[in-house]
Protein backbone atom coordinates (compact mmCIF):
# COMPACT_ATOMS: atom_id res chain seq x y z
CA UNK A 1 0.00 0.00 0.00
CA UNK A 2 1.40 3.37 -1.16
CA UNK A 3 2.52 5.86 1.78
CA UNK A 4 1.51 9.55 2.26
CA UNK A 5 3.11 11.93 3.81
CA UNK A 6 3.02 15.48 4.96
CA UNK A 7 5.68 17.93 5.30
CA UNK A 8 4.87 21.08 7.03
CA UNK A 9 7.26 23.65 6.20
CA UNK A 10 7.88 22.29 2.37
CA UNK A 11 9.49 25.53 1.36
CA UNK A 12 12.22 25.60 3.98
CA UNK A 13 15.73 23.85 3.61
CA UNK A 14 14.94 20.59 5.93
CA UNK A 15 11.23 20.64 4.03
CA UNK A 16 12.31 21.51 0.59
CA UNK A 17 14.82 18.16 1.20
CA UNK A 18 12.57 16.17 2.75
CA UNK A 19 9.79 16.75 -0.38
CA UNK A 20 12.54 15.36 -2.09
CA UNK A 21 13.77 12.29 0.15
CA UNK A 22 9.94 11.13 0.16
CA UNK A 23 9.26 11.42 -3.90
CA UNK A 24 12.91 9.79 -4.46
CA UNK A 25 11.13 6.73 -2.22
CA UNK A 26 8.09 6.47 -3.75
CA UNK A 27 5.66 8.00 -1.50
CA UNK A 28 2.87 10.26 -2.02
CA UNK A 29 4.10 13.94 -0.89
CA UNK A 30 1.89 16.08 0.47
CA UNK A 31 2.82 20.04 1.27
CA UNK A 32 1.66 22.58 3.78
CA UNK A 33 2.93 25.63 2.51
CA UNK A 34 1.80 29.72 3.96
CA UNK A 35 -1.07 31.25 1.27
CA UNK A 36 0.58 32.17 -1.73
CA UNK A 37 3.89 30.26 -2.07
CA UNK A 38 2.46 27.21 -3.56
CA UNK A 39 4.36 27.85 -6.74
CA UNK A 40 7.62 27.27 -4.87
CA UNK A 41 6.83 23.23 -4.39
CA UNK A 42 8.13 21.35 -6.90
CA UNK A 43 5.95 19.59 -9.23
CA UNK A 44 4.29 16.30 -8.25
CA UNK A 45 3.43 17.25 -4.40
CA UNK A 46 -0.58 17.96 -3.40
CA UNK A 47 0.05 21.14 -2.26
CA UNK A 48 -2.07 22.78 1.01
CA UNK A 49 -2.23 26.91 1.60
CA UNK A 50 -2.64 28.17 4.93
CA UNK A 51 -1.57 29.42 8.15
CA UNK A 52 0.79 26.78 10.12
CA UNK A 53 -1.30 28.62 13.42
CA UNK A 54 -4.48 27.50 12.45
CA UNK A 55 -4.25 23.60 13.50
CA UNK A 56 -7.57 22.64 12.11
CA UNK A 57 -6.50 24.04 8.65
CA UNK A 58 -3.20 21.38 9.59
CA UNK A 59 -5.21 18.99 10.75
CA UNK A 60 -7.28 19.20 7.12
CA UNK A 61 -4.42 19.28 5.21
CA UNK A 62 -2.41 15.90 7.14
CA UNK A 63 -6.18 13.55 7.10
CA UNK A 64 -4.90 10.32 5.82
CA UNK A 65 -1.25 10.75 5.85
CA UNK A 66 0.56 7.93 7.82
CA UNK A 67 3.69 10.49 8.67
CA UNK A 68 4.02 14.36 9.67
CA UNK A 69 7.26 16.42 8.78
CA UNK A 70 7.56 18.83 11.15
CA UNK A 71 9.99 21.37 9.15
CA UNK A 72 9.07 24.27 10.04
CA UNK A 73 11.60 26.73 11.66
CA UNK A 74 10.78 30.56 12.26
CA UNK A 75 13.70 33.16 12.70
CA UNK A 76 15.59 32.76 16.29
CA UNK A 77 14.29 35.63 17.38
CA UNK A 78 10.08 34.68 16.77
CA UNK A 79 10.98 31.30 18.61
CA UNK A 80 9.53 31.87 22.01
CA UNK A 81 6.35 32.98 20.37
CA UNK A 82 5.93 30.55 17.50
CA UNK A 83 7.40 27.64 18.58
CA UNK A 84 4.65 26.49 20.95
CA UNK A 85 2.32 27.56 18.62
CA UNK A 86 3.44 25.08 15.91
CA UNK A 87 3.99 22.30 18.18
CA UNK A 88 -0.08 22.82 18.89
CA UNK A 89 -1.07 22.60 15.21
CA UNK A 90 1.19 19.17 14.45
CA UNK A 91 0.42 17.74 17.99
CA UNK A 92 -3.22 18.19 16.89
CA UNK A 93 -3.09 16.71 13.54
CA UNK A 94 -1.34 14.03 14.69
CA UNK A 95 -3.90 12.83 16.92
CA UNK A 96 -6.69 13.47 14.78
CA UNK A 97 -4.99 11.33 11.75
CA UNK A 98 -2.80 9.31 13.95
CA UNK A 99 0.34 10.17 12.10
CA UNK A 100 3.70 9.49 13.46
CA UNK A 101 5.68 12.89 13.81
CA UNK A 102 9.07 13.14 12.61
CA UNK A 103 11.03 16.08 14.19
CA UNK A 104 14.21 17.62 13.43
CA UNK A 105 16.13 18.20 16.20
CA UNK A 106 19.49 19.75 16.87
CA UNK A 107 22.14 20.00 19.46
CA UNK A 108 20.73 22.87 21.44
CA UNK A 109 19.60 20.65 24.27
CA UNK A 110 22.81 19.65 25.73
CA UNK A 111 24.26 23.06 26.42
CA UNK A 112 27.44 24.62 26.86
CA UNK A 113 28.95 21.88 29.10
CA UNK A 114 27.83 19.21 26.14
CA UNK A 115 30.66 16.62 26.25
CA UNK A 116 32.39 16.11 22.57
CA UNK A 117 30.20 12.52 21.52
CA UNK A 118 26.73 13.44 21.76
CA UNK A 119 24.08 9.90 22.20
CA UNK A 120 20.92 9.72 22.61
CA UNK A 121 21.61 9.43 26.65
CA UNK A 122 23.55 12.19 27.34
CA UNK A 123 22.06 14.48 30.04
CA UNK A 124 20.11 17.49 28.68
CA UNK A 125 20.86 20.71 30.35
CA UNK A 126 20.54 23.65 27.88
CA UNK A 127 22.21 27.33 28.53
CA UNK A 128 20.68 29.10 26.31
CA UNK A 129 17.15 30.37 26.11
CA UNK A 130 16.81 28.47 22.69
CA UNK A 131 17.95 25.09 23.89
CA UNK A 132 15.03 25.59 26.62
CA UNK A 133 12.52 26.37 24.17
CA UNK A 134 13.57 23.22 21.97
CA UNK A 135 13.85 21.41 25.33
CA UNK A 136 10.12 22.42 25.86
CA UNK A 137 9.15 21.54 22.33
CA UNK A 138 10.63 17.89 22.86
CA UNK A 139 8.77 17.69 26.29
CA UNK A 140 5.51 18.34 24.39
CA UNK A 141 6.22 15.86 22.16
CA UNK A 142 7.51 12.88 24.60
CA UNK A 143 4.41 13.54 26.69
CA UNK A 144 2.24 13.58 23.70
CA UNK A 145 3.76 9.86 23.29
CA UNK A 146 1.26 8.73 26.26
CA UNK A 147 -1.42 9.95 24.46
CA UNK A 148 -0.62 7.51 21.64
CA UNK A 149 1.27 10.08 19.23
CA UNK A 150 4.51 8.62 17.93
CA UNK A 151 7.33 11.08 17.54
CA UNK A 152 10.71 10.57 16.05
CA UNK A 153 13.44 13.17 16.73
CA UNK A 154 16.27 13.26 14.39
CA UNK A 155 19.39 15.45 15.92
CA UNK A 156 21.96 16.82 14.06
CA UNK A 157 24.38 19.46 13.92
CA UNK A 158 24.81 22.38 11.16
CA UNK A 159 23.81 21.38 7.58
CA UNK A 160 25.68 21.46 4.39
CA UNK A 161 22.81 21.72 1.51
CA UNK A 162 23.18 21.95 -2.07
CA UNK A 163 21.40 24.82 -2.03
CA UNK A 164 21.86 28.61 -1.02
CA UNK A 165 19.46 29.00 2.11
CA UNK A 166 21.42 31.50 4.02
CA UNK A 167 22.78 28.75 6.69
CA UNK A 168 26.63 28.93 7.90
CA UNK A 169 28.19 27.14 5.29
CA UNK A 170 26.70 28.66 2.40
CA UNK A 171 26.15 32.10 3.51
CA UNK A 172 29.34 32.75 5.76
CA UNK A 173 32.17 29.94 5.41
CA UNK A 174 32.10 29.68 1.75
CA UNK A 175 30.43 32.57 0.77
CA UNK A 176 33.69 34.34 -0.88
CA UNK A 177 35.48 30.59 -1.73
CA UNK A 178 35.78 32.46 -5.46
CA UNK A 179 37.83 35.04 -4.12
CA UNK A 180 39.99 32.81 -2.72
CA UNK A 181 38.84 33.27 0.99
CA UNK A 182 36.80 30.97 3.27
CA UNK A 183 35.64 32.51 6.75
CA UNK A 184 35.44 30.05 9.96
CA UNK A 185 33.38 31.23 12.91
CA UNK A 186 35.71 29.46 15.69
CA UNK A 187 39.00 27.79 16.68
CA UNK A 188 39.88 25.77 13.63
CA UNK A 189 40.96 22.96 15.94
CA UNK A 190 37.65 22.24 17.29
CA UNK A 191 35.26 19.53 16.22
CA UNK A 192 31.82 20.67 14.76
CA UNK A 193 28.97 18.20 13.94
CA UNK A 194 27.95 18.77 10.36
CA UNK A 195 25.03 16.96 8.42
CA UNK A 196 24.95 16.88 4.49
CA UNK A 197 20.87 17.63 4.38
CA UNK A 198 19.94 15.34 1.27
CA UNK A 199 21.56 12.57 3.84
CA UNK A 200 19.59 14.11 6.98
CA UNK A 201 16.17 13.18 4.79
CA UNK A 202 16.97 10.41 3.89
CA UNK A 203 17.42 9.32 7.14
CA UNK A 204 13.76 10.60 8.18
CA UNK A 205 12.62 8.57 5.67
CA UNK A 206 14.09 5.57 6.06
CA UNK A 207 12.91 5.60 10.26
CA UNK A 208 9.63 7.13 8.75
CA UNK A 209 9.24 3.28 6.75
CA UNK A 210 10.71 1.57 10.00
CA UNK A 211 8.04 3.05 12.57
CA UNK A 212 5.88 0.39 13.67
CA UNK A 213 9.28 -1.07 15.11
CA UNK A 214 9.79 1.81 17.30
CA UNK A 215 8.69 3.11 20.64
CA UNK A 216 6.14 5.66 20.65
CA UNK A 217 9.04 8.43 21.56
CA UNK A 218 12.40 7.40 19.93
CA UNK A 219 15.23 9.98 19.42
CA UNK A 220 18.20 9.01 16.95
CA UNK A 221 21.39 10.91 16.39
CA UNK A 222 22.35 11.72 12.73
CA UNK A 223 26.11 11.39 12.73
CA UNK A 224 27.23 13.04 9.59
CA UNK A 225 30.66 14.94 9.86
CA UNK A 226 32.53 15.29 13.11
CA UNK A 227 35.49 17.36 11.57
CA UNK A 228 37.73 20.49 13.27
CA UNK A 229 37.59 23.82 11.20
CA UNK A 230 40.87 22.65 9.61
CA UNK A 231 39.34 19.79 8.18
CA UNK A 232 36.17 21.54 6.99
CA UNK A 233 38.80 24.22 5.01
CA UNK A 234 40.99 21.54 3.49
CA UNK A 235 38.33 19.59 2.08
CA UNK A 236 37.10 23.00 0.41
CA UNK A 237 40.34 23.38 -1.01
CA UNK A 238 40.31 20.24 -2.29
CA UNK A 239 36.92 20.80 -4.20
CA UNK A 240 38.12 24.34 -5.25
CA UNK A 241 41.74 22.68 -6.25
CA UNK A 242 43.67 25.57 -4.93
CA UNK A 243 44.58 26.47 -1.89
CA UNK A 244 42.43 29.49 0.45
CA UNK A 245 43.51 32.24 2.69
CA UNK A 246 41.17 31.33 6.33
CA UNK A 247 40.19 34.23 8.06
CA UNK A 248 38.22 34.37 11.21
CA UNK A 249 34.63 35.64 11.56
CA UNK A 250 34.08 39.00 13.02
CA UNK A 251 32.55 38.02 16.11
CA UNK A 252 33.26 41.72 17.56
CA UNK A 253 31.35 43.48 14.79
CA UNK A 254 28.27 41.01 15.65
CA UNK A 255 28.38 41.77 19.26
CA UNK A 256 28.28 45.47 18.52
CA UNK A 257 25.19 44.93 15.77
CA UNK A 258 23.67 42.49 18.62
CA UNK A 259 22.86 46.07 20.93
CA UNK A 260 20.40 47.19 17.42
CA UNK A 261 19.63 43.87 16.16
CA UNK A 262 17.56 41.13 17.55
CA UNK A 263 18.50 38.68 15.24
CA UNK A 264 22.35 39.22 15.91
CA UNK A 265 21.76 38.68 19.26
CA UNK A 266 20.25 35.41 18.54
CA UNK A 267 23.44 34.42 16.83
CA UNK A 268 25.30 35.91 19.81
CA UNK A 269 24.46 33.51 22.09
CA UNK A 270 24.89 30.10 20.35
CA UNK A 271 28.78 30.77 19.40
CA UNK A 272 29.62 28.52 22.07
CA UNK A 273 28.54 25.56 19.42
CA UNK A 274 32.12 26.97 17.87
CA UNK A 275 33.87 26.99 21.06
CA UNK A 276 32.91 23.63 22.21
CA UNK A 277 33.90 20.90 20.38
CA UNK A 278 31.04 18.25 19.47
CA UNK A 279 29.84 15.48 17.37
CA UNK A 280 26.87 13.32 17.04
CA UNK A 281 27.10 9.83 17.66
CA UNK A 282 25.30 7.37 15.13
CA UNK A 283 25.58 4.19 16.69
CA UNK A 284 21.65 3.72 17.41
CA UNK A 285 21.03 5.06 14.08
CA UNK A 286 22.88 2.50 12.36
CA UNK A 287 21.37 -0.55 14.26
CA UNK A 288 18.11 0.83 13.15
CA UNK A 289 19.36 1.82 9.52
CA UNK A 290 21.97 -0.91 9.17
CA UNK A 291 21.92 -0.61 5.24
CA UNK A 292 21.89 3.47 5.38
CA UNK A 293 24.57 5.03 3.63
CA UNK A 294 26.13 8.54 4.00
CA UNK A 295 27.42 10.30 1.36
CA UNK A 296 31.68 10.52 1.71
CA UNK A 297 32.74 13.35 3.54
CA UNK A 298 34.62 15.22 0.04
CA UNK A 299 31.49 14.60 -1.91
CA UNK A 300 29.20 16.44 -0.33
CA UNK A 301 31.19 19.46 0.18
CA UNK A 302 32.04 19.34 -3.27
CA UNK A 303 28.17 19.03 -4.30
CA UNK A 304 27.75 21.71 -2.21
CA UNK A 305 30.17 23.85 -3.51
CA UNK A 306 29.26 22.55 -7.04
CA UNK A 307 25.50 24.60 -6.74
CA UNK A 308 27.23 27.59 -5.21
CA UNK A 309 29.48 27.95 -8.02
CA UNK A 310 26.86 27.32 -10.47
CA UNK A 311 25.12 30.50 -8.91
CA UNK A 312 28.28 32.87 -9.03
CA UNK A 313 30.02 31.62 -12.30
CA UNK A 314 32.48 29.66 -10.50
CA UNK A 315 33.63 26.06 -11.75
CA UNK A 316 34.02 23.75 -9.10
CA UNK A 317 35.42 20.34 -9.98
CA UNK A 318 32.19 18.85 -8.64
CA UNK A 319 32.47 16.03 -11.26
CA UNK A 320 36.03 14.81 -10.22
CA UNK A 321 35.01 14.57 -6.62
CA UNK A 322 32.42 11.87 -7.04
CA UNK A 323 34.78 10.07 -9.68
CA UNK A 324 37.42 9.78 -7.35
CA UNK A 325 34.60 8.88 -4.59
CA UNK A 326 33.38 5.88 -6.85
CA UNK A 327 36.80 4.74 -7.32
CA UNK A 328 37.28 4.01 -3.30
Amino acid sequence: MEQEVLVVGANGRVGRASVQAFLDAGWKVRAFVRSGSADRVRSGVTVFEGDAFDAQAVAASAEGVDVIVNALNPPYERWATDVPRITESILHAAKASQATVILPGNVYNYGEGMPLRLREDTPHAPTTRKGTLREEMEDAYRKAATEGVRTIVVRAGDYIEQQETGNWFDSYISNKVHKGVVTYPGPLDRVHSWAFLPDFARAMVELAEVRSTLDDFETFGFPGFSVTGAELISAIETAVGHPLKAKTFPWPIIRMMSVFSAPMREVIEMRYLWDVPHGVDGSKLERALPGFRATEFNVAIGDALGEQGAATGTAYRRGALKMKAETQ
